[in-house]
């Protein structure tokens, strides 16, 4: 059984993909992201289908929290996406606390980012945990 952590890590890497072959197969996507013989629980395809379905509202709520000149293209794919999985949490699971949604995308970005990119993706996912 799977932890919420690593469904998280899990949809994170599924989304990754998509974003760099959107018409890759979503089947094999999931599959290739979970550990081997783990079967994807219910909240994997929550949060992907709910992140992909959502992506152009969490992208337009995302844009004006960008540092002065940036774009969403400038933005890294990995840092991206964790914004959209932090921000799809915070907006529309609402069994999952605000910090929590924030604090797992963070340990996410440690893992697969950068310190700076901790540090902005804090910044922008805390900007709409005080607006909740």
């Amino acid at each position: 059984m799977l932890t919420r952590h690593a469904i998280r890590e899990a949809a994170f890497k599924t989304l990754f993909a998509l974003e760099l072959n959107p018409d890759g197969d979503r089947d094999m996507t999931y599959k290739a992201a979970l550990p081997k013989n783990e079967v994807a629980p219910e909240y994997l395809f929550d949060l992907v289908n709910g992140v992909l379905a959502k992506r152009d509202e969490l992208d337009a709520a995302i844009k004006p929290e960008l540092r002065s000149g940036w774009t969403m293209a400038r933005l890294s794919k990995p840092d991206l996406v964790l914004l959209r999985l932090g921000l799809y949490e915070i907006k529309f699971e609402d069994d999952v606390p605000d910090k929590v949604a924030v604090n797992e995308v963070l340990e996410l970005a440690k893992q697969y980012s950068d310190d700076s990119a901790v540090k902005f993706i804090n910044g922008v996912l805390g900007n709409f945990v005080k607006q909740e």
